[in-house]
């Protein structure tokens, strides 16, 4: 923000600097011109004496008064050419900078450079932070989450999986995005909940370190010197360095038996098909030997047999609420 057109400036009048900073950022990792502002600054104000950033100022040799002046003090105190910093609390000081506005919105006052410059900046993903923060103080505050365990939040992952896999069906943006949320709470939930463990505890950093690991390590054409130029070389990088790390006994490893039986299915045949194995499907009577010769049929076309179901599922519900009118 410059606010030098915003009433009659003069030369003499000086420049009030704004200076805002992230709480996502560790405190004192500020930029250079922040630090330059600070350094040249005849006086540095900070309305909050319990500011994260005021011991390390101090510790850098900058003076910094905890006091909260009104818009007019402020600009008397520019007068002569001075300047003076102000180091915005967490909510970016609303209340002087609508004052300094109106006051050169008046005309009665020769008002002096009005700038913003932001110290610190949030990094993508910082947000991420303030959702660790927030359920931290969830899971010590609230009666109800701070009695949940692995075992009694599992089936809420399950359903806000489904509602996730629905958003997407639906095409809708804004549903997809609150899904992904409650997808994303679920994590970090369980991850909250396992710093608990008195035997075998870890945080949400050690979660997010080891899907980092296994992504480096899974993409050697994009982090190593290995080479792959088609979707189809990326998967076979993919199961080879899967194989190498899981060195299981049997392909049915790691196929989790409890998912629904057409993912099953599909995912089986998808095993033995990417393994090269011989296996003929069971023969067998019945409406499950039909519908497991469907699913490895679905999966060897490439097609989701439970996408494809619940797809005509959805009609089938759009044709019965047709009939209802």
């Amino acid at each position: 923000m410059n606010a030098t057109t915003a009433g009659a400036t003069a030369p003499d009048q000086g420049r009030i600097v704004l200076l805002t900073t992230s709480h996502r950022v560790a405190p004192g990792l500020l930029s250079w011109p922040a630090w330059q502002a600070l350094r040249t600054a005849d006086r540095v104000l900070c309305a909050d004496g319990a500011h994260p950033q005021l011991p390390y100022l101090r510790e850098a040799g900058i003076r910094v008064e905890e006091a909260a002046m009104a818009a007019e003090e402020l600009v008397d105190a520019c007068a002569g050419g001075r300047t003076a910093v102000v180091v915005a609390t967490g909510e970016g000081e609303p209340a002087l900078t609508d004052s300094l506005a109106r006051l050169a919105g008046s005309g009665r006052v020769r008002m002096p450079d009005l700038e913003l410059l932001p110290a610190s900046y949030d990094l993508p993903g910082a947000r991420l932070l303030d959702l660790v923060q927030v359920m931290d103080r969830i899971r010590l505050e609230c009666p109800w989450s701070s009695q949940r365990t692995h075992k009694g939040l599992a089936k809420y992952a399950i359903e806000e999986a489904y509602e996730l896999v629905e958003a997407i069906e639906d095409g809708d943006r804004d549903e997809l995005r609150e899904e992904l949320g409650d997808v994303l709470l679920q994590v970090v939930f369980h991850a909250r909940i396992a710093e608990e463990d008195p035997d075998a505890p870890f945080s949400v950093d050690d979660v997010a370190a080891t899907i980092v690991d296994k992504l480096v390590h899974r993409h050697p054409h994009v982090f190593g010197d290995e080479r792959a130029d088609t979707p189809e070389e990326v998967r076979q990088h993919w199961l080879r360095t899967k194989a190498a790390e899981k060195q299981r006994t049997s392909v049915t490893e790691g196929v989790p038996l409890g998912q629904p039986g057409l993912a099953l299915a599909a995912k089986l045949h998808s095993r033995v098909r990417t393994a090269g194995l011989d296996v003929p499907l069971p023969a067998g009577e019945g409406i499950g030997y039909d519908l497991l010769a469907l699913a490895a049929r679905a999966e060897s076309e490439g097609t989701d047999p439970e996408a494809a179901l619940r797809a005509a599922a959805r009609a089938y519900r759009d044709a019965i609420r047709a009939v209802e009118g």
